[in-house]
């Protein structure tokens, strides 16, 4: 085990990637278990609001990032300073990336059903930042045979084949087929062959004169979307909290 750590994750200098990403996590889940204790009224946290001004965490988010952004490159991949500024990147990302459907609408939409975008972007970033840790830099470990440089070349083809096909399936709107296919390519070559999202840029490229196939691709995805609805906000209502309801309007009124 002790011979795996240094290979894979220390001599590659992966251990402020690996803090980063524990750093990252562990923010957002304090961050979405803070903000849901403040939603209900319990416990002693309370908004940040000096003069009536509420001061959203994406602030100091921002100001970590930086912070531990350029501490990072200045202080490599090797050390203690190089893991620390990771620590702080990984926290300061973690508070931006909790907001960023906030950024990305400019308005408070946090327990909004548009909130859930920040969800989706968190789970996103995670997964591909475990993808280059379970890469483990094939090529850039020093002091190995030809049989294992040409295994290595063997797994980086088979990485960059694999890459071809997420790259696919994302074009056709698949995201999370794609995301899980970085880790499972039997996902990321079926994402490829089936039929693309009657909104993703495939259809519109490729589907504009085929009125079969774009019939049979809104069908499919209505389908899909009738099945996995309900069990997808499920998940996303328990890692970021379920978003506030929106009143029905009054009878005889619009």
């Amino acid at each position: 085990m002790g011979n795996w750590w240094h290979t894979n994750i220390v001599e590659p200098g992966k251990l402020p990637l690996l803090l980063a990403l524990a750093a990252f996590v562990l923010t957002f889940a304090i961050t979405r278990g803070v903000t849901r204790l403040i939603r209900a009224g319990k416990g002693p946290f309370r908004n940040i609001t000096p003069g009536g001004m509420h001061i959203h965490h994406v602030v100091p988010g921002v100001v970590l990032s930086v912070i531990g952004g350029f501490g990072a490159v200045a202080a490599g991949r090797h050390g203690v300073a190089a893991g620390l500024c990771a620590i702080i990147f990984g926290v300061g990302a973690g508070l931006v990336l909790d907001e960023f459907a906030l950024i990305l609408h400019l308005d408070d939409v946090y327990w909004t059903e548009a909130g859930r975008q920040s969800v989706e972007v968190v789970v996103l970033t995670a997964s591909l930042v475990l993808l280059v840790l379970a890469g483990f830099s094939p090529l850039g470990v020093d002091d190995v045979t030809d049989q294992e440089q040409q295994g290595r070349i063997g797994v980086i083809t088979s990485y960059v084949i694999n890459f071809c096909f997420v790259l696919i399936a994302l074009f056709k709107g698949k995201a999370r087929m794609a995301v899980l296919g970085t880790f499972v390519p039997f996902v990321a070559l079926v994402g490829a062959v089936r039929l693309a999202r009657p909104t993703s840029p495939w259809a519109k490229r490729f589907y504009r004169h085929r009125h079969r196939a774009r019939s049979k691709a809104v069908l499919r995805a209505y389908r899909h979307d009738v099945r996995w609805a309900g069990p997808r906000r499920r998940f996303q209502d328990l890692i970021g909290g379920a978003p506030d309801r929106v009143p029905s309007p009054p009878a005889g009124r619009s």
